[in-house]
């Protein structure tokens, strides 16, 4: 039994998976499987990958489905994942040729039930980091007490341990593509915390089409999901009110778009949500305000 599944979701990105594909043939362990989760793509994915396979360099498993977004390819990928760890790496990004190595010889070090997995760090392709290391005077932390309490900024590359990542699956509304990927960290991190491995694990390049690029125009489109997604946050014990406020004013906003007027009636934080509702409506009108173009082009 390989120690890692690498996944990659991808839709319609056959023009750049080879870099990723690339760089897993470089890895200096090949103790790992590449699971390749197509959601849905209409273009020349499948062959692409069909290729590789029959080149036999590494082991790839490739799964299609109808089109789900990103959450419900990430839902698909902890299902069918039998490795003790995984790791996302997004169709348009890559790794460094000691990446596994290097995740298997920390695990073995450090291994135990009372973490979730590893955090490791995510650098643009010219080496330099995105954001902020890991705080070097740590060893363990949740990734919510990363961000929000030792002041740690940019995309991080998470390693989790596969049996935890099976829980707390992504909903997934008719019509919408979208719920926010941090939704399973935050609850997992309830209970868990995280090794900090200060080492780049991944090259991130941000392309056009990329979903980081596109969040106003990811608010209109799926507003039941990030409506779901903000009141799961201000659910969450380990939060001050200055960030429950800030989740209440999106949950108005995107409860706004699906006429959702019951939202004060659901919420988890009536007080909060009532005190948000002048924000959320400006929200809600800026989103509509800037996404208007996009929506009827």
């Amino acid at each position: 039994m390989k120690l890692i599944t690498v996944f990659t979701p991808t839709f319609n990105r056959a023009y750049c998976l080879h870099k990723c594909y690339q760089s897993l043939v470089r890895q200096t362990s090949k103790d790992f499987i590449w699971l390749i989760i197509d959601d849905g793509s209409t273009d020349n994915t499948a062959e692409l990958v069909n290729s590789w396979i029959k080149e036999n360099t590494i082991e790839i498993r490739y799964h299609w489905q109808e089109n789900q977004g990103m959450h419900g390819a990430h839902n698909t990928a902890y299902e069918i994942i039998n490795t003790e760890l995984n790791v996302c790496i997004d169709s348009d990004d890559y790794m460094p040729g000691e990446a596994i190595e290097k995740i298997k010889s920390f695990w073995e070090k450090y291994r135990n039930d009372k973490v979730s997995g590893i955090i490791g760090l995510d650098a643009s392709p010219d080496e330099r980091i995105i954001g902020t290391k890991l705080p070097s005077n740590l060893e363990t932390s949740t990734l919510f007490d990363l961000y929000y309490k030792h002041g740690v900024s940019g995309d991080k590359k998470l390693v989790y341990r596969t049996e935890l990542t099976r829980k707390y699956p992504y909903p997934i509304f008719k019509n919408e593509k979208y719920v926010g990927l941090a939704y399973k960290y935050y609850m997992l991190d309830r209970k868990f915390e995280m090794l900090l491995m200060n080492e780049v694990l991944c090259y991130v390049e941000y392309l056009p089409d990329g979903s980081s690029l596109n969040m106003f125009n990811q608010y209109r489109k799926n507003p039941r999901g990030f409506a779901f997604y903000r009141k799961e946050l201000m659910k969450l014990p380990f939060t001050s009110s200055t960030f429950k406020f800030r989740q209440a004013i999106h949950f108005v906003s995107s409860s706004l778009m699906i006429k959702n007027w019951n939202f004060l009636n659901e919420t988890p934080a009536k007080g909060l949500t009532f005190m948000a509702i002048p924000f959320g409506v400006l929200l809600y009108f800026f989103i509509k305000m800037k996404t208007r173009a996009a929506l009827y082009h």
